[in-house]
């Protein structure tokens, strides 16, 4: 796996690699130890009796009676104002402005809390890519041709083969579809392995999966999904999010809501000097 710091983090080169390479980089030290733990703090307050809340991906967790071994906390804006600061980090902005347009928006940004003895997931591919394993439901010809995902995990517990790091296949991002068991993933398979405060960044049809934390500690990180901005999101954010936040939000974070981009809209109520570009 590629490593690149905030100064070496240039976009082109990054875009290179998740498009044509191994489809995943870590940046190092992106965040401080200040972010990193109150982030961490807010997670583990929060997802200390939230083993019901839906994770996705269960797999071995539930078959095995661990589901609460896995613990997402949702809706993160309106938890702590570093939670914002991640989102709309200028180094991650200047990356995915060129890999998913200067319009992009966040579908989703939430934590992943997997306790000591958490059994992880399956392999899979992240939002929208989740469903290729039904290719009935998407378009004929539907690929990657262009993407219409990019993940970012800020790194909240030292993320080691021991505690669970996030594995994938290098080169995966190409096959533009679902994996298999015939795919032989955990053969094949590297981890994301990296320190508080660092970023693993990667293409969502890039096959990946969390391990098992066999560590004695949990294994926290922060998932943003960000997504062109004609991609539904996954979280509606804007209606969880309190009206003085939403006034209040910076011209990024305005962008990452989606509250820039009009559609869907009622075209027979918009305004006449709103239509440039509808023809």
């Amino acid at each position: 796996m590629k490593r690149f710091t905030a100064g070496t983090a240039e976009p082109d080169t990054i875009i290179e690699e998740l498009l044509h390479g191994g489809g995943a980089v870590v940046i190092s030290g992106l965040f401080s130890p200040e972010d990193v733990a109150e982030a961490r703090a807010i997670v583990m307050a929060h997802s200390e009796y939230e083993g019901e809340k839906v994770t996705h991906f269960q797999g071995a967790a539930a078959e095995e009676g661990k589901i609460n071994l896995q613990r997402r906390v949702w809706n993160l804006l309106a938890k702590g104002q570093v939670f914002s600061r991640m989102a709309v980090h200028p180094v991650l902005m200047d990356i995915l402005r060129k890999f998913l347009g200067t319009e992009f928006i966040m579908g989703s940004i939430a934590a992943n809390r997997i306790l000591p003895g958490g059994p992880g997931q399956e392999p899979h591919v992240d939002y929208p890519y989740w469903d290729f394993h039904k290719p009935e439901t998407h378009p004929i010809g539907f690929n990657g041709s262009f993407p219409m995902n990019a993940q970012v995990s800020v790194i909240l517990d030292p993320f080691t083969a021991k505690s669970g790091a996030t594995a994938y296949v290098p080169g995966s991002q190409k096959e533009l579809r679902y994996p298999t068991a015939e795919d032989r993933f955990y053969e094949r398979c590297e981890q994301m392995t990296g320190e508080p405060g660092d970023v693993a960044l990667f293409y969502g049809v890039t096959w990946h999966c969390a391990m098992p934390n066999k560590a004695d500690h949990d294994r926290n990180a922060i998932l943003i999904q960000y997504l062109p901005k004609w991609v539904k999101p996954m979280e509606d954010m804007p209606a969880a999010l309190p009206h003085a936040f939403i006034e209040a939000a910076s011209p990024d974070m305005r962008q990452l809501l989606g509250l820039n981009y009009p559609y869907p809209e009622v075209l027979d109520a918009a305004r006449a000097g709103n239509t440039e570009g509808r023809a």
